[in-house]
This record gives structure tokens, sequence and C-alpha cells, in this order.
């Protein structure tokens, strides 16, 4: 499967850290947050290293968005629940970590004809409006992702909960299109 440069560029996750914050002290205390509660009603903060950012919320909830792997929000998230506790907010030892979405990319290295493609495919999973939109949606039920299909062979992976839904999807895909011989 590797052939096709699968690339997570983003995981979004989430998790609870404390059953409450106060943000004005992170947001104090946390060089670079920022926290406008008439703009929004959580504080963002970004970390360099791995890269990501986090939406924090009064309920304790945070949501972490940016990794480009599983392992990097888990490492992030604890990274934090330090950086929280060391500015004395008591946080949840073993903070359940729910991912919620992965996005991914790959290339067919293929020219595709996306005409032919949204008609092999049916209509009922399929949205193209090339007016609207470049490239052909593709809602799939297994694995449940959605695929945005364009012409120059790229696509778009979304929805995955994990990097092996996405890889499934895009083996979907390649498989159909090879099915209907237009790969």
């Amino acid at each position: 499967m590797t052939e096709y440069n699968i690339k997570i560029e983003n995981v979004v996750a989430s998790t609870k850290l404390a059953e409450e914050f106060d943000l004005t002290k992170i947001e104090a205390e946390f060089e670079g947050a920022e926290y406008n509660k008439q703009k929004f009603p959580g504080l963002v903060y970004r970390v360099s290293d791995p890269k990501a950012a986090f939406l924090v919320f009064t309920s304790g909830k945070v949501v972490c968005t940016g990794a480009k792997n599983v392992e990097d929000v888990h490492t992030v998230i604890g990274d934090m629940a330090k950086k929280l506790n060391g500015i004395g907010i008591e946080t949840i030892a073993e903070p359940e970590i729910t991912v919620q979405n992965i996005v991914a990319s790959a290339d067919l290295k293929a020219v595709l004809n996306l005409n032919a493609i949204a008609i092999g495919l049916g209509l009922e999973n399929i949205e193209y409006e090339p007016e609207q939109f470049p490239g052909l949606v593709y809602r799939i039920d297994e694995p449940k992702v959605v695929v945005l299909i364009f012409s120059s062979g790229k696509l778009v992976v979304t929805g995955g909960k994990s990097p092996e839904n996405c890889e499934e999807g895009v083996e979907v895909v390649r498989q159909q299109l090879d099915n209907m011989g237009l790969l």
C-alpha cells in the first residue's frame, strides 16, 4: 500500500484532562496562549515539538489538532498535562484519548476521468459538481470514511478513526477504479 504515498496530514483527538479549567489563569501562565471569550469559548494553545494545537475549554475538555500521527497526540497531551500540573492545575492521571478524525492524503499516480468514475460508482454515495468543487466526494460505508478524488490521481481521506481506516479507504477506491478499468 505504501506505493500510494499515504500520508497522515492531521489527527484530531479529544480528551478530558480535568473537571474544570480556569482559562484566564492558563492564558496568563502559558506563553502564546490565546483566550478571548467574546470570539471563542475556548483557549487556543500551540506547541511546536511535536507540532500540534490545543483548544482548551472550561469544562476540562481538550481538543488536540494538527498532529501528524496518533503517537504524537499522546505525547503532546501528556506534555500538556505536565505543564498544567506545573502551574498548580490538577489533571486526570490516565485521560481517555479519543481520535475523532484523521485526514490523510494519497496519490494513485494516474490521471483520472471523474465523470466516468461518478457514473461507475453510482450516484448514491457520490457528490460530483465540478462547477462547485474540482473533486469527486465519495462516501464509503466500510470503513466509514469520505474520500475526495481528484483528476490528478490525488486522494484526500477524511473521517478515519485510525490510520488503518485511511489506508483501507484508499484501497477500496483503488480496487473499485481498477475493477471499472479506470485506473
